[in-house]
């Protein structure tokens, strides 16, 4: 019975000790709640102006994509009308050649025609 009762005083004591512990943790831990409240107050104005700055930071960003983008299609466009102004000026130099090469053809057909005739003049 001794050991039961060294045991029950052990363990009695120990309860003690653990019920002095939480009396005297109890102030910290209220402490500690105050201390996390009061960080919390202060780090929700950071958090909103961290928020705010990513947003106007994201606007910026879609702003100057936005430009960008215009620009890019501005030199596409600036690209479409050179190649259509050089495709037409192709046109017109081919145009132009085959009018040449036609009018050609026929000054040397009409000089041939007259070739045969005066050759057909001379025999007769």
């Amino acid at each position: 019975m001794a050991l039961m009762d060294t045991l029950k005083g052990l363990f009695s004591k120990a309860k003690s000790e653990a019920a002095d512990l939480s009396e005297k943790a109890a102030p910290m831990v209220d402490k500690a709640k105050h201390a996390a409240a009061d960080l919390s107050e202060k780090a929700a104005p950071m958090v909103e102006k961290a928020k705010t700055a990513a947003g106007e930071a994201f606007e910026k960003a879609k702003d100057v994509a936005g430009d960008t983008w215009e620009k890019v299609e501005d030199k596409i466009e600036e690209a479409r009308d050179k190649s259509a102004d050089k495709a037409a000026a192709a046109a017109d130099s081919v145009q132009d050649a085959a009018a040449d090469a036609a009018e050609a053809v026929q000054n040397t057909a009409a000089e041939a025609a007259d070739a045969v005739e005066d050759a057909a003049d001379k025999t007769d």
